[in-house]
């Protein structure tokens, strides 16, 4: 039998009838990063948050490419004052990984992000006049001691409207806990949309304000719930994000002179637009990743990190349809691979492609429309990665 090539195709072998997918090994990890060492931002996107390995294979490549390549800072979907909890860790500042991780967003709460945190760490420990520095792209947002210092301060100054500003806070700071659009996919949500609550709740405070010099810190708490609701994927009916805003966030720290790898959802990295299967009305929609290419061409690398089949702990995910690019990726039949679609790539993978995108939304009733779809598969990813089976994330208590 003859000797597979650096591309993952047999020596003598037709590149159009032998996809280019490779075993996923530690010399791969080691060349994938060294591809990624001239870009400017690189993107490492998940098709889910609920799997160990996946995010495991971001880690690792993200290690990489802070070893050996330069990188130095790091970007995540969170508000900035979490970022800046994060940042103050890995910096050596006081207490631990996980009491660090207490106001970020939920899918960072696990262990791995723990092991992730404490690996930095002692990185800047043995380089501290060459750190590296961690990031929220979205703005400061509302915490739930928001809500208690706005009800305080009603109490205080306005005990006889209190109980009307409960009504509105109390089921909408759930959303803290567990994603408005995710009460409502699971019909445990009570009903008004969270953001009419909010908005009823900032009027209330404004009504009651009497020139106490707390009633503006009161109104600014205020506005960040109103801004929370209104921004969040019930409030603003996208899955989208605020694409322009995140991609200004990550293009700020670039020009700091040191490279930024950036980690969110596959829907937010891919450097093209993409359309949602739960919402394919919106048609397609600009993402941080292609915001990105526009800014950085070339120097901006997108890599997509997937999985076959699994359990997810939310759900068991079962093989993808055979139109997924899941699933041709799955005919390699190898445990992890991957695939560098800037190599000359061929049919089947040039052209539109759907890949699943695994939310906290997910049915496996509903598997079919679980994806997201690309008018081209190598504008949207540079790399693709994929591990065959999956176990659920570790979560934090």
């Amino acid at each position: 039998m003859s000797s597979p090539d650096m591309s993952g195709h047999p020596a003598g072998a037709d590149p159009v009838a032998t996809a280019p997918v490779g075993p996923l090994t530690e010399a791969a990890l080691d060349e994938l990063a060294a591809t990624a060492a001239d870009a400017a931002v690189v993107g490492l996107g998940e098709s889910t948050r609920f799997s160990r390995e996946t995010f495991e294979i971001r880690d690792q490549l993200f290690r990489r490419l802070v070893r050996h390549h330069g990188f130095r800072t790091l970007v995540l979907q969170d508000s900035a004052d979490a970022g800046a909890n994060l940042d103050r860790y890995v910096l050596g500042g006081a207490g631990s990984a996980a009491s660090a991780l207490d106001g970020s967003w939920r899918p960072w709460r696990t262990g791995r992000m723990v092991a992730a945190l404490e690996w930095i760490r002692a990185f800047n420990a043995d380089h501290p006049g060459d750190p590296v520095r961690i990031f929220g792209v979205k703005p400061v947002q509302a915490r739930p001691a928001d809500y208690d210092a706005v009800l305080a301060h009603v109490a205080r100054t306005a005990p006889d409207r209190l109980a009307q500003l409960e009504s509105h806070l109390s089921p909408i700071r759930t959303a803290h806990d567990t994603d408005e659009h995710v009460q409502r996919a699971r019909g445990t949500h009570p009903g008004r949309p969270f953001a009419h609550h909010a908005r009823d709740a900032f009027a209330l405070v404004e009504s009651v304000t009497t020139g106490d010099p707390a009633d503006g810190d009161a109104l600014a708490r205020m506005r960040r719930i109103l801004d929370f609701h209104q921004r969040s994927v019930a409030g603003s009916g996208s899955y989208a994000g605020e694409a322009a805003g995140w991609a200004a966030t990550v293009i700020d720290h670039e020009r700091s002179g040191r490279p930024v790898v950036f980690w969110d959802g596959i829907a937010h990295t891919s450097a093209a637009p993409v359309t949602l299967g739960l919402a394919p009305e919106n048609g397609p929609q600009p993402t941080v990743g292609s915001l990105l290419r526009e800014r950085y061409g070339s120097r901006y690398l997108s890599v997509a990190i997937g999985f076959h089949h699994g359990d997810l702990g939310v759900a068991t995910v079962p093989d993808p349809a055979p139109d997924l690019l899941d699933a041709r990726l799955g005919e390699a039949g190898l445990a992890s691979c991957w695939l560098d679609l800037r190599r000359d790539a061929r049919p089947p993978w040039r052209g539109p492609a759907r890949a699943r995108v695994i939310s906290g939304v997910y049915e496996p009733s509903r598997d079919s429309r679980e994806y997201l779809a690309v008018d081209s598969l190598t504008d949207a990813f540079d790399v693709l990665v994929q591990v065959r089976s999956t176990t659920p994330a570790d979560w934090l208590s």
